[in-house]
């Protein structure tokens, strides 16, 4: 009967911890300083210190951003409105005690930056990214959330969030991590909504334009959407029967775009009247496809995401990476760009990966590891990426596409390894890892094809046959072997001399002379600039392939001079083998549209 009585009051008890709701509700009086009020109430605290924190790291970034700085005019009372005691042992945490078993607590909030990372309070809108908004209590994180949203009807302010509706202003969580992933918007902001397969995909635009803009951008979305759908073959099933995207495109707004589990934030400075139209949809193709890849089909690695530290992942590559390489594909197949010009748009990220002499020190995995340190991360030292760091998003991207045209070579394509990573991993939500992945192309294409792949270009960083690969679909991939290269990023200053702005890289001509960011170039050959030219172009023009310039430039205020020897300009182009005035085959063609899904 004793161990009866104790279960009972243990189950008694936690059912009532559970059964609570955490109660906050944020308004915006001086919205016109970029403050908001908050105020939060945690009831049935069993434990005597309550501990409420700021995270440190918001879903779908990776790197560490202290959002607790923003934080001010922190009071704790109890349920008796009696003032409690506060003590504070980190930068981010508030320690509460003396309560009698209710805590209710108020902050002013500091808030200007609009983007998918932060928040933004003006009178233009509030847009709220929950992790920098608001704190929380991680005993308490299993809890139910309930959150009034106090709106500026003088504003004609409305809501907009992934949050199930309660009633009036009021929108619901039912724990923690889910009220973290649920950006939200406050704004006078136009709705479009249509429905695919049961589900609703709706649109909330804040944007200066007309009615009819939104009409014409909003269908450009839903192209994007149904797009999308085919290459997974279904939509994901949206927690409750919905998906919104969150749009502000407001000159105060910081350009973005951050996917969430049934909903994603997209941000840009420009408008739809003002090259939004075009400018802006790439970031839809981009973050919707993170309904599937990320959000879905989930990397072992940031399960559970961690609000309190960096989170690490080996897999971005895969998760980031394959999303933007199906970016601008998923444009061209819905007709939003030309084959042309998305063929042509490969060239910047191919250059960027395959010359950078960043592959010699980290295959794409390490690149991925990098993510803490540079996904919107700051540091004041100076660091050497251009030499060490590719960026997961575009190495990814031009693995996926080498490994999309390898398997059409035999028949298949990466739509429908796609599909069955889906149907493996995210249509259950089991997380994978980068052993899965591969096992699982293995599965698809063969042990042969599955592990060379991996061995060669995932364990390592070595460089797939893009020229082959590219002739299959009548791409050409070619190099100006004519066309001087100095290898290193120049400007010019109003003195018409050239200053060096990023480091050189290894091995480049500037480099080898011992080149150095900051130098700033006052002769070539004892002469100075001509006006009016950009430095690489000058090079271009004026000079050839093993020509040797004598340097004249200052450092730290002192003339120096070195000798740089040219080489042949390393970069690619691409384009259609028609604008080469060389006719595609049948064979070529019919491949070149089922790649493209054009007729």
């Amino acid at each position: 009967m004793r161990y009866l009585i104790i279960f009972l009051f243990f189950v008694l008890h936690t059912f009532g911890t559970f059964a609570q709701t955490n109660a906050y509700t944020i308004s915006f009086e001086n919205a016109i300083h970029h403050e908001a009020n908050i105020t939060a109430s945690f009831v049935g605290v069993a434990e005597d210190t309550l501990s409420l924190r700021m995270s440190r790291t918001s879903p779908g970034r990776y790197a560490l951003h202290e959002f607790a700085k923003n934080v001010y005019d922190f009071k704790a009372t109890d349920g008796k409105a009696n003032s409690l005691n506060i003590t504070r042992t980190t930068p981010y945490e508030w320690n509460v005690s003396g309560h009698d078993g209710t805590v209710k607590i108020t902050y002013t909030l500091y808030a200007n930056r609009g983007d998918g990372t932060y928040s933004q309070i003006d009178e233009t809108h509030a847009h709220l990214n929950i992790p920098a908004t608001f704190m929380y209590a991680s005993s308490l994180k299993d809890r139910k959330i309930e959150v009034d949203f106090k709106t500026r009807d003088d504003l004609k302010w409305k809501v907009a969030t992934q949050l199930p509706h309660v009633n009036n202003n009021t929108y619901s969580a039912p724990n923690l991590y889910y009220f973290m992933d649920s950006p939200t918007e406050l704004s006078n902001h136009k709705v479009r909504e249509f429905t695919v397969d049961g589900q609703t995909i709706k649109l909330a635009l804040h944007d200066s334009g007309t009615e009819e803009e939104a009409d014409q951008y909003f269908e450009k979305v839903k192209k994007v959407v149904l797009a999308e759908k085919e290459v997974f073959g279904e939509l994901p099933t949206f927690d409750y029967g919905s998906y919104t995207f969150l749009a502000c495109y407001i000159p105060n707004a910081s350009g973005d775009g951050m996917e969430h589990r049934n909903s994603t934030i997209l941000t840009s400075t420009r408008t739809l009247a003002n090259g939004g139209m075009d400018g802006n949809i790439g970031t839809v193709s981009h973050e919707f496809f993170h309904s599937w890849n990320v959000e879905r089909i989930r990397p072992k690695s940031l399960e559970p995401f961690n609000f309190k530290e960096a989170n690490m992942s080996g897999e971005l590559w895969f998760a980031e990476g394959f999303t933007s390489y199906y970016t601008n594909l998923i444009l061209c197949r819905a007709g939003l760009i030309t084959p042309e010009k998305y063929v042509e748009g490969l060239t910047g990220t191919f250059n960027y990966v395959w010359n950078s002499p960043a592959r010699q020190f980290f295959n794409p995995i390490e690149m991925s590891y990098q993510a803490p340190f540079v996904d919107a991360a700051t540091s004041v030292d100076p660091v050497n990426r251009e030499n060490t760091f590719i960026s997961y998003y575009s190495y990814g991207s031009v693995l996926g596409l080498a490994l999309d045209l390898s398997l059409r070579e035999s028949g298949l394509n990466l739509d429908d390894f796609m599909k069955l990573v889906w149907t493996t991993y995210g249509k259950s939500e089991n997380s994978y890892t980068i052993e899965n992945l591969n096992k699982t192309l293995n599965t698809y294409a063969g042990e042969d094809f599955g592990n060379n792949f991996f061995n060669s270009f995932i364990y390592k960083s070595e460089m797939p046959s893009y020229a082959e690969l590219f002739k299959t679909v009548g791409v050409s991939l070619s190099q100006n072997k004519e066309a001087a290269y100095f290898g290193a990023a120049v400007s010019i200053t109003d003195d018409f001399n050239g200053k060096i702005r990023s480091n050189t890289k290894i091995g480049s001509p500037a480099y080898i002379a011992g080149l150095d960011k900051g130098d700033i170039i006052t002769a070539i050959n004892g002469d100075k600039f001509p006006n009016g030219i950009q430095f690489n172009k000058f090079i271009e023009n004026e000079f050839k392939p093993n020509d040797n310039l004598t340097i004249t430039f200052l450092r730290d205020g002192m003339e120096r001079k070195t000798e740089v020897t040219l080489t042949a300009n390393p970069n690619y182009t691409i384009s259609l083998i028609e604008k080469n005035e060389e006719a595609p085959s049948k064979k070529v063609l019919k491949a070149r549209k089922e790649w493209l899904k054009i007729e």
